[in-house]
């Protein structure tokens, strides 16, 4: 989730709908000018005992984001709390239950992805060795319950906490328990938007097949392959989903902002505060009318805010977040930004995907979005199973990668990342299945043998 710093152009006050969708349309520009972020996110635990430490303790969140320091990193405060670091375009953040976030840089290959998430892992378990502590890439926290994970002391969590439990059953699973990667990517216009977006919702439960990775629960297999995933569905119905407007005619920036217009508010931020406004109305508030702060209209920093708290499987910002996947070990972290580079990259590989899923009916769409989690790549569609769908869309990936030719100081080009994704969506044997294979087997139910397998 982000963490509010404010530029003072940020600052001027928004007068209309218009100015939400021409705020969207800014983030248009040439093809020469694409970029990709990603973003994981990883639990810390205590090596002696394997359990989340918290914020204050000794050796606890605060100390590891004041060993990361020594890197580089600069503090950012809230509430005379470090709650985040910065060093140039990219942050290390807190989520909810002490999950450590970095958001990467907009880097121009995948192989500068490989690097910067060499060189963060590696800060990691420097500061790491020093404090018994240890960094785990897993989908869902395997082995602890909700209530004895920690709280970080960030203002939104705290409007959130209270919020989730009114609007679904498994919201606090969600902000305390879970752990995602993403890729966030460019369009050159409205209409190149369009498209990828609408590829990229399309094909969200591919990737989340692929990089499924959270199949147990308090120490058990809970039933699903990605139960972060299925979290999602029963977290809050007004600001999660597949979007079916993506795929209606007329879809575009201002259509998003509709939809954003209608998605319940957290918070508003004033003075170095949250103030809650949850479940008020950013079009009240753009009309001056928000019972939170009567009278005042929105400012840019303000747009921006609320459009982080909308949870859809792909989001926009000025940018396309694919938002559909478990976190895992450091090659899938990778394959991620190479999967959707792949196909929304190059114009021949969209094409291909589009005329992939251009006849997908919303029911399909709410099919896959709800079986997928349960079901992997053996996931029942259109006579078939979504394993076929998979193995194509890694062949189109592929192709827009070697189109691409970015090599690295080996000669090879981005379709290394994407060996591990090829081999899963071969064999239709996600990662989630693959541990459930070895927790019932070498394992013999001893789910802290995760931590040796998972680990950074």
């Amino acid at each position: 989730m982000s963490t509010r710093v404010t530029s003072t152009d940020e600052e001027r006050p928004l007068e209309s709908r218009a100015d939400l969708a021409e705020y969207l349309a800014t983030g248009s520009k040439p093809e020469t000018s694409w970029r990709l972020g990603t973003e994981h996110e990883k639990f810390a635990y205590k090596r002696a005992d394997l359990m989340p430490p918290s914020y204050d303790e000794p050796g606890g969140i605060r100390d590891i984001l004041a060993g990361l320091t020594e890197f580089g990193w600069e503090p950012i405060l809230e509430g005379g709390h470090v709650i985040a670091l910065g060093k140039g375009n990219a942050s290390v953040s807190l989520e909810p239950g002490g999950q450590l976030e970095l958001s990467g840089a907009p880097l121009e290959a995948v192989h500068d992805t490989l690097d910067e998430l060499q060189s963060h892992l590696a800060e990691c378990r420097a500061v790491g060795e020093k404090l018994g502590v240890g960094f785990l890439g897993h989908g869902f926290t395997p082995n602890r319950r909700r209530d004895e994970m920690p709280v970080m002391p960030k203002g939104r969590y705290g409007i959130m906490m209270n919020h989730m439990p009114k609007v679904g059953s498994l919201g606090l699973d969600m902000m305390f328990r879970t752990c995602t990667v993403q890729v966030n990517l460019d369009f050159a216009s409205e209409a190149d938007m369009v498209k990828k977006f609408r590829v990229g919702l399309a094909l969200q439960p591919v990737a989340t097949a692929l990089f499924a990775n959270s199949p147990f629960t308090e120490g058990k297999p809970n039933g699903f392959l990605s139960f972060r995933s299925h979290i999602w569905t029963d977290t809050d119905p007004a600001r999660t989903g597949m979007l079916p407007f993506v795929f209606e005619d007329g879809f575009g920036f201002e259509r998003y902002a509709d939809y954003m217009l209608d998605v319940p508010m957290y918070f508003v931020f004033r003075n170095g505060k949250y103030i809650n406004a949850a479940g008020q109305s950013f079009r009240d508030f753009l009309a001056g009318r928000l019972p939170a702060l009567p009278g005042e209209r929105p400012t840019l920093a303000d747009w921006k805010d609320h459009l982080s708290t909308a949870f859809p499987e792909v989001r926009l910002k000025t940018f396309l977040e694919m938002r559909g996947a478990d976190c895992g070990p450091a090659k899938r972290i990778v394959a991620l930004p190479a999967f959707w580079v792949g196909l929304l990259y190059d114009a021949t590989a969209l094409d291909a995907a589009w005329d992939l899923v251009k006849d997908w009916t919303i029911e399909d769409h709410d099919q896959l979005r709800r079986d997928v989690p349960r079901m992997g790549l053996k996931t029942p569609f259109r006579g078939g199973t979504l394993q076929e769908i998979a193995k194509q869309a890694v062949a189109i990936a592929d192709t827009g990668l070697k189109a691409r030719n970015r090599l690295n100081a080996s000669g090879q080009t981005e379709q290394i990342h994407l060996a591990e994704l090829h081999d899963i969506a071969k064999s239709g044997i996600t990662p989630a299945e693959r541990l459930l294979t070895a927790y019932h087997g070498p394992w013999h139910g001893d789910i802290t043998r995760i931590f040796a397998e998972e680990s950074y």
